[in-house]
């Protein structure tokens, strides 16, 4: 039997799995083995997981290079013979005119190359993931799924900037993005709370990247992320949403783009705020008070944004948390809902505690799903595997 592999590069980690081809219509991809290379940096880990085990091995220094490198050299020893038939990128920038996944040919990769500059921490190192799938997998199909896509068809306000209007033209405009997380997430609100699906959600993905989106019916009506991933929500090393006057200064200080670039994307957020780390986990677990107060601004602007989702959407009917720390991190829960009750946002405190699902007690439904972007990939690979 043929495999199907995928790989999401994050800003700090890369996710692959693999999956059983000729799976059948309807009944969703078969995962036979999936893992990740986590954190990026000096002190990366492996983690393998299959059917029979789990399994964690300490590999040092690794970039998303080295990473790809690692993965590919374990894949050999664990495809037992399989084919790899097709291999589905998370692409994280599609820009106007990529609404759906494609095949990725010379032509389409040269263009996606144009956004590198918009998604610096992730663009590149999708391509490089898809530039060394095509040397280990000369004969497979390579798909691209972008996290742009899911956010194509906004109205028109919920895309566009005050500038003048020839830079909407151009492509200056609202793109979002986390959008093969928001796709996985309306499908299985479809599946599991139709009622739900059909009302209004607003949907929050916090991981080391974080944003939110205000979906209508399944469908993505704004987002909080902009022309970049930037914008938004305060991140792991991002500095999310900022007055435009902040640039000017630095620029009129002598600050140069590239600096200005590197703190954006690789100094602020909640390492920037705390002067500690990038990790939730390690800061939730520090006694510093810098830490609690990057936490404090972190959970207080996922309220802020939670009723500007709430406004765009004219009201609410749930909320769903997921991503690394939306799923897992109970006690960012409970701070970012904090005085929501009269939106109908109140927590079910035990539920919360104990990592269930349904975790609200209010007139509106709150939910924390794990997501599945690699299965939204697969599914895109079937299909495209299938329309040839």
């Amino acid at each position: 039997m043929d495999a199907v592999l995928t790989l999401n590069a994050g800003s700090s980690s890369l996710k692959f799995s693999v999956y059983e081809a000729g799976t059948q219509a309807g009944q969703g991809p078969a995962k036979l083995l999936g893992g990740q290379i986590e954190p990026l940096g000096p002190a990366a880990r492996l983690t393998l997981d299959d059917a029979r085990e789990t399994r964690v091995t300490e590999i040092g220094p690794a970039g998303m290079g080295e990473a790809i490198g690692t993965i590919l050299v374990t894949l050999e020893r664990r495809l037992a013979g399989r084919a790899v038939v097709a291999v589905g990128h998370r692409i994280v920038h599609g820009g106007a005119e990529f609404d759906r996944p494609v095949r990725l040919t010379p032509d389409v990769l040269k263009r996606l190359e144009a956004f590198e500059p918009l998604a610096p921490l992730h663009q590149p190192h999708n391509l490089a993931g898809v530039a060394a799938a095509e040397i280990a997998f000369p004969d497979a199909l390579q798909v691209g799924c972008f996290d742009t896509a899911f956010h194509r068809g906004h109205p028109w306000v919920n895309d566009t900037f005050a500038l003048p209007a020839h830079l909407y033209e151009e492509g200056v405009r609202r793109y979002g993005f986390h959008g093969l997380s928001y796709d996985y997430i309306a499908s299985r609100l479809a599946e599991d709370w139709p009622e739900l699906a059909r009302g209004r959600v607003v949907v929050a993905h916090l991981g080391n990247g974080a944003s939110m989106c205000a979906m209508s019916g399944g469908r993505s009506i704004a987002s909080t992320m902009g022309f970049s991933a930037l914008d938004g929500l305060p991140m792991g090393t991002r500095s999310g949403q900022l007055d435009p006057g902040v640039l000017l200064y630095l620029l009129e200080k002598g600050e140069g783009p590239e600096s200005i670039a590197r703190m954006l994307y690789r100094e602020s957020g909640l390492l920037g705020l705390s002067g500690i780390s990038h990790d939730m986990r390690t800061l939730l677990a520090s006694s510093d008070p810098a830490a609690a107060r990057a936490i404090e601004y972190y959970t207080f602007r996922i309220r802020r944004e939670i009723g500007a989702m709430a406004a765009a959407l004219g009201g609410i009917d749930g909320l769903v948390f997921t991503g690394g720390v939306g799923r897992n991190a109970a006690p960012v829960r409970t701070m970012a809902l904090a005085g929501l009750d009269f939106l109908g946002l109140k927590l079910d405190p035990e539920a919360n505690r104990n990592g269930a699902e349904r975790i609200g007690i209010g007139a509106a439904e709150i939910l924390a799903l794990e997501t599945d972007e690699e299965g939204v990939i697969a599914r895109a690979c079937f299909r495209t595997i299938a329309a040839d």
